[in-house]
This record gives C-alpha cells, sequence and structure tokens, in this order.
C-alpha cells in the first residue's frame, strides 16, 4: 500500500524520530505547521493502512512506525522500476545516469558498489 505526498512526509518525520507524540511530530514539521486536526487525520489514516501504531498513555498516544523505511523505500523503487522502466533495473539505471548530474568520483562510487554486490553473489 502506498502513501499520499502528505502522509509520507510525516512518516519520515516518524522514522527519525523512531517514537513520539503529536505534539512532537508537530514541532518537527518546518513552518507553517499543519493543524493539530490534519495531523491526527494522518495519523488515523497511517494507522488504517497498517503503517503506525501507537500506546496510549492516559489521554496521549505516542505513535511508532510499523514499516520500516527501507522496507518502504525498497517497495517503492522495485514499483518504479516495474512501471516506468517495464521491470528492467538496467532501464533504471541506464537512465539514472544519464539524466543526473552524477560526477566522476560518484559514478565510480556506483560502479564499486555494483562489483562488490556482483562479487558477493
Amino acid at each position: 500500500m502506498k502513501l499520499s505526498n502528505a502522509e509520507e512526509e510525516l512518516m519520515q518525520i516518524l522514522w527519525k524520530q523512531k517514537k513520539a507524540f503529536m505534539k512532537d511530530l508537530i514541532y518537527a514539521y518546518p513552518e507553517p505547521k499543519p493543524a493539530n486536526t490534519t495531523v491526527a487525520t494522518l495519523l488515523k489514516r497511517m494507522r488504517d493502512k497498517k503503517f503506525v501504531d501507537f500506546v496510549q498513555y492516559g489521554r496521549s498516544r505516542e505513535y511508532f512506525p510499523l514499516v520500516k523505511k527501507k522496507d518502504y523505500f525498497s517497495k517503492q523503487m522495485n514499483g518504479l522500476i516495474k512501471n516506468f522502466f517495464n521491470n528492467s533495473a538496467s532501464q533504471f539505471a541506464s537512465f539514472f545516469t544519464e539524466e543526473t548530474d552524477l560526477s566522476e568520483e560518484e559514478l565510480k562510487e556506483l560502479r564499486k558498489i555494483i562489483d562488490e554486490r556482483i562479487k558477493n553473489q
């Protein structure tokens, strides 16, 4: 399941904080900060999607992620490759290296990462 842009922004904050009360989440937003009701609605939708849960302390809720950032990012990247690059990682890599302004050093680092991955398989 995918998060909306607003949910993803909030999830990024929660991943960074690991666990947080709503006031802490709102504080972590850049200006202009969203309304409490907006964040509460986002948290409810994210909980319904099984991305977050909470522990109740009296009237306060401490939220925490149920999905790891790496797992979410990996699923999104695989979907991107499938939907936009005909499920071809090499087409994605070609596009990525041609359409971004990577320095020679960054390209060499990518080659090193790929060579290391091949060696370990």
